[in-house]
């Protein structure tokens, strides 16, 4: 990997997801390829849903960073197949959503107390580490998530949704 491709790596770590403003876009797993094209810096990035809003705030970021670091020819490119999934979500950024209060994506299918139950998912609760937990609605803050509730803490909380 060259040396300028390195460097728009180490650029694209520092731009933070609108929305959850503790996750860069690479915690997300959204920047799919970065290319560079005589002096062009192509990044190609795939929305977590589509239509995500939060999509043209990071373009934009996207785009200041590379021009406050000396890149001025910058081409923006979105993907929507395959769609993005939760498993694009690198560990580190999903230690730092449940830090930040939201509980990270699960798989779909989870064990409780033994039992398969594959239509469910255990939710546990980042503030307590508790699984008994409740989903109040599908939706939370945003549509990528659900607002869920412990049973044990009472605390409300954001479920990043698995996709």
């Amino acid at each position: 990997m060259s040396k300028a491709k390195e460097d728009i790596w180490q650029l694209l770590q520092t731009v933070a997801d609108p929305e959850v403003p503790v996750l860069t876009i690479l915690d997300l797993g959204i920047v799919r390829d970065v290319k560079i094209n005589d002096e062009t810096v192509e990044i190609t990035i795939t929305p977590t849903y589509t239509g995500c809003p939060a999509m043209d705030m990071i373009a934009m970021n996207i785009r200041l960073a590379l021009i406050e670091n000396g890149f001025n020819k910058i081409k923006i490119t979105s993907v929507l197949s395959p769609a993005w999934t939760t498993d694009w979500m690198s560990e580190e950024g999903k230690q730092k959503l449940k830090a930040y209060g939201i509980a990270p994506p699960n798989p779909k299918q989870q064990f409780c107390n033994d039992k398969l139950f594959a239509d469910a998912e255990g939710v546990q609760c980042p503030q307590c580490n508790s699984y008994h937990t409740i989903r109040i609605s599908e939706f939370g803050s945003t549509a990528c998530k659900a607002l869920y509730q412990c049973s044990d803490c009472k605390e409300p909380f954001d479920y990043f949704k698995c996709h």
